[in-house]
């Protein structure tokens, strides 16, 4: 005759391995696996915890998984079943418990369970074995407050190059300065234009190194938000590449401060800029440049930029900062613009 409740939880830990061999274990419900008390669950051996059905293991209480089950025993639960738990069973687990997780079932884990994670487990019990199970889609699940709590060694595995593009904005607005200064270089070449445009402020000046600004793609320096190129520090200006220089918009030229110009815009990247981009240049702008800088003009730049208002507001320093064959180039609607005190 089968067991009442009441009888089961009265067993010794030996009578269970005896009542509940692992033939027998499946036959019980799970209101009575839910009743098991924590010496009988953590009496079961690996053999009974593997006959055990999924409605079984999902039937497990918080209890009984953190009270109970023993590390082996744990590791012992098929992956199958692993995917079964409830997400508030998942989110119960001690973090030695997370740890102890074997990759096919860390691996197993659905979108929804990954999700339910606390930011204690992961900042303290996944392990680098786990973490390279995840596919995007896994990474995708992440919260953003999930996102936030991986340590920078765990950022280099999860956010790889070949899943860093399948987080979302929002996950990538929530990374600390100090996950974003861990990023290599593959991983920011790697990130969508999307995700570049959602770096805040504190990210790109608190965050991103030289070397990693230098690596975003021309492409998604053109995305960047005028907000964005108004934040960044006079030495990350300076160390934008010519090609990252070029391929901003005349918007985000004209996002440019005059600080940055004149503290952080180099001779060079002033002659790669676009003829269109000179002229997108506001007059505080035009005198906000140095000497150096305007006689880095070219001369399609002089003539098929600067605007006759533009050459009119530049300082007489500048004016005279400009070679012979500079001032040749001065279009016929630009030379009368020019004052009597520019050309002293």
């Amino acid at each position: 005759a089968a067991l009442k409740t009441s009888q089961l939880v009265a067993l010794t830990s030996s009578q269970i391995a005896i009542v509940l061999g692992s033939s027998q274990i499946a036959g019980i419900g799970t209101s009575q696996v839910a009743a098991l008390t924590t010496a009988q669950v953590a009496g079961l051996g690996t053999a009974q915890i593997v006959a055990l059905t999924t409605a079984q293991v999902r039937a497990l209480t918080t209890n009984q998984l953190v009270n109970g089950l023993t590390s082996t025993q744990l590791q012992a639960i098929e992956a199958t079943d692993v995917a079964a738990l409830k997400t508030s069973q998942v989110a119960a687990l001690a973090t030695s418990q997370i740890a102890n997780l074997g990759t096919s079932q860390f691996a197993a884990l659905t979108s929804s369970q990954i999700g339910a994670l606390t930011v204690n487990q992961i900042a303290n019990g996944l392990t680098t074995n786990q973490l390279s199970t995840m596919d995007a889609t896994d990474v995708s699940a992440f919260k953003t407050s999930q996102v936030a709590a991986l340590t920078t060694s765990q950022i280099a595995i999860v956010l790889r190059t070949s899943q860093i593009a399948g987080i979302g904005t929002a996950q990538v607005a929530a990374l600390t300065t100090s996950q974003v200064a861990s990023l290599d270089t593959a991983q920011v070449v790697a990130l969508t234009t999307a995700q570049v445009r959602a770096l805040t402020t504190n990210q790109l000046v608190n965050g991103l190194t030289t070397t990693q600004l230098q690596a975003i793609e021309a492409t998604d320096v053109a995305v960047l938000k005028t907000s964005q190129i108004a934040a960044l520090a006079n030495s990350q200006i300076a160390n934008l590449g010519t090609s990252q220089i070029v391929a901003l918009t005349t918007t985000q030229v004209g996002a440019i401060t005059a600080t940055q110009i004149a503290s952080g815009l180099t001779t060079a990247q002033v002659s790669a800029m676009e003829a269109a981009d000179i002229a997108a240049l506001r007059t505080s702008q035009i005198v906000a440049l140095t000497t150096a800088q305007v006689a880095a003009l070219t001369v399609t730049q002089i003539a098929n930029g600067l605007t006759t208002a533009q050459v009119k507001a530049m300082e007489a320093a500048d004016v005279a900062a400009l070679s012979t064959t500079r001032l040749a180039a001065l279009t016929a609607a630009q030379v009368p613009v020019l004052t009597l005190s520019q050309l002293a």
